[in-house]
This record gives C-alpha cells, structure tokens and sequence, in this order.
C-alpha cells in the first residue's frame, strides 16, 4: 500500500486522519505522545509509531533518512493560543512559528525526495484564521497565514515534480486545541457547534485519494 506520514497523529484531527486512511494507506504515526501513538497504531491494520520532536533539525533529519518514497504527507501538528497583541510575548510567536510553520517547512524539506518519487501529494491542516484574522488571533493567525503562502508556493515550485499541494482550512473543531483555545477566550466549550476531527478527515481523505487528473489546492470546511 502506499506509505502515509501524519504529524500530530496522536489526538485530534491527526488521529481521525490516521483511522480514515487506514484502510488504504500504511502510516507512519507522529507525534511526542508514545504512548497515545502506540495505542493507535495497536487499532489499525498498518500503522507505526513515528515519534519525534519536530522542531528538533537534527531528530528529524534521522527520522527522515531511511524514506526513500513517501507517497502523503499531512502535516496536522500545530499549537493555537489566543490573547490581544499587548500579551503576546516574543516567546510565544517564536513558539508557534517553530511549530506551525518552520517545523512544516523542515520536514517537507527533507522528504522531497521522497515525494518527488512518488509524485506524492502534501496536505496542510491550515485554519479559518489563515483566511480572516481577528483580534485575539494575532500570532496564531499569522503564522496560517504563513503557512498558506508556504503553501502556494511549494504548489508551484514542485508543479512539474508531479507533487499536489492541499491547504485545509477548518472552523472551530472539537479538539483538545479547541478547548484550549476557548479557555484562552474565557468562553464555554461547545461541542455541538464545531466540526467533528472525523469530519475533516474525510475532506482529508478526498484530497488524498483524489484521482491523478484533479488537484485540490484549497478546501475550506465550515460547521453548519
């Protein structure tokens, strides 16, 4: 079966993309979460644990090394707080231009390659705040923004490659991020009012699955 790489695997949107695509994908599982990736790839029929710290250069060149031909790579990591501008320390846009963007950009550095192999695609779980920032959204929101012009421009420059580039950009969803996030907002944590993780990974699904004549640069999935 073709081989699928996700970061964040271990919860969320991750892990809802790791069981949509387990029956026709052998996945690499990653994460820092050992345990929760073990459990995981322990329910599906051909996933292994892929633990690493992805803003480490150095771990993930070693993890990296031995794919030779990576036919999906979705990388679903990525962190969100949310306060006014006046609260953002340097230290927390540093923290999330590690993860939501240059940890993004590293590792699709390093398994080009690979990709270019296999004419693969690569699918960026974006946000709606890299469509439309509020207040309260300042670091986070730049940093998707961010992400979807690294985005548009690995679309074009790996055109001729054969590799397909997807950003997803979902609302609000029922994730341990998002109750974080509502935590940071002092607002109460409603569930029934935000996608479902295994709702995204079926719009995931379809980009990946998608047939060699269509390409899906953008897919924008909102709560009804």
């Amino acid at each position: 079966m073709p081989l699928a790489l996700i970061t964040g695997a271990s919860r969320g949107i991750g892990a809802a993309t790791a069981r949509a695509l387990a029956d026709t994908h052998t996945l690499l599982l990653g994460g820092r979460d050992t345990a929760a990736l073990e459990s995981l790839a322990a329910d599906l029929p051909d996933a292994h644990p892929w633990p690493v710290e992805l803003t480490d250069p150095t771990a993930l060149a070693a993890a990296t090394a031995d794919i030779a031909e990576l036919d999906l790579l979705v990388h679903s990591a990525g962190i969100a707080r949310v306060g006014p501008l006046s609260e953002a320390t340097t230290d927390r846009w540093r923290t999330m231009y590690e993860v939501n963007v240059i940890a993004v950009a590293e590792l699709t550095r390093l398994l080009l390659p690979a990709l270019r192999t296999a004419k693969g695609t690569v699918i960026l779980i974006n946000s709606g705040a890299g469509l439309d920032a509020h207040p309260g959204w300042g670091p986070y929101a730049a940093t998707k923004y961010a992400l979807r012009a690294y985005a548009n421009v690995l679309r074009a420059e790996e055109a001729a490659s054969g590799i397909r580039v997807t950003s997803v950009f979902p609302g609000r969803t029922d994730t341990d991020m998002q109750r974080t996030v509502r935590t940071d907002e002092n607002a109460e944590y409603q569930p029934d009012r935000y996608l479902r993780p295994t709702s995204v990974a079926t719009a995931i699904r379809t980009a990946a699955l998608s047939t060699p004549d269509a390409h899906y640069p953008e897919i924008v999935i909102r709560p009804t």
